[in-house]
């Protein structure tokens, strides 16, 4: 049996500061998503504004990654590591923000189109974030792991794309990565029931091809197999007694891209 660590009222103050941090984050570097800036630039301005906040990122060092954010670009699904590489138009990316505050995790990603998108990528981007809304309107106690994981696969499958199965999200708080696994397909009522107190993460990764992944020599970098387009958002919740709270919104109300 998994053990999933329980958290408190009190401690969910520190979650909610963490995550309001990561959150401003991605808000800060909206403007900056522009054709001709690199994806190390913006790596670099989202680590000078986090240690304005009195944070530090999680990612910098983690298993020995080389950068403090990830930012995945086109047909990377995740763990893009921030290069030279120049922003184009038409380009659609995920930034994805872990900061440390007072030993509490803040972990959250959105996309980003960098000027126009082409119609599927909008609607690739749309489906993605909409899962995640759908599955996260239903956490609360009594719910199993296998609906959020149903509500993503039924949803998106339904709109002729995939949903990625090598990587899912996490229990967190104070620590990194931790239990439970929270996989993006499944089957309802499967898996650990929900309890107050509970905190994880919900980030699908969903393609426009087919779900398989491949993985860059660089150990890190997640790529599409078929080379078709993939999208993630991500937010960090916590079980309450009543039903969830969500961590990580947008102090700006800057969820998804508007084109």
């Amino acid at each position: 049996m998994v053990s999933i660590k329980k958290y408190s009222k009190k401690d969910f103050e520190g979650l909610r500061k963490a995550g309001k941090i990561a959150a401003h984050i991605l808000d800060y570097i909206t403007p900056y998503v522009q054709a001709g800036i690199t994806t190390q630039e913006l790596d670099q301005l989202c680590d000078d504004e986090i240690k304005k906040c009195g944070a530090v990122s999680a990612c910098l060092g983690y298993n020995g990654y080389p950068k403090s954010t990830c930012i995945s670009l086109n047909h990377v699904v995740c763990h893009g590591i921030p290069s030279e590489r120049k922003l184009v138009k038409g380009d659609i990316l995920n930034i994805d923000i872990t900061v440390i505050y007072n030993g509490w995790y803040g972990d959250t990603s959105r996309m980003y189109i960098v000027e126009k998108a082409s119609p599927k990528a909008i609607e690739l981007i749309n489906v993605t974030y909409n899962s995640m809304m759908a599955a996260i309107d239903i956490v609360r106690p009594g719910v199993r792991l296998g609906d959020i994981g149903y509500t993503i696969q039924s949803y998106v499958e339904g709109k002729k794309f995939s949903v990625v199965r090598d990587y899912c999200g996490h229990g967190t708080g104070r620590i990194f990565h931790d239990e439970p696994a929270v996989l993006h397909f499944g089957r309802p009522n499967t898996g650990a029931e929900l309890e107050p107190g509970y905190v994880f993460t919900i980030e699908p990764m969903i393609n426009v091809g087919g779900y398989k992944t491949k993985l860059m020599p660089d150990g890190w970098t997640a790529i599409t197999a078929d080379h078709s387009l993939s999208a993630q958002f991500e937010h960090t919740i916590g079980v309450t007694e009543e039903g969830h709270e969500i961590f990580t919104l947008s102090p700006m109300g800057l969820s998804v891209p508007i084109q």
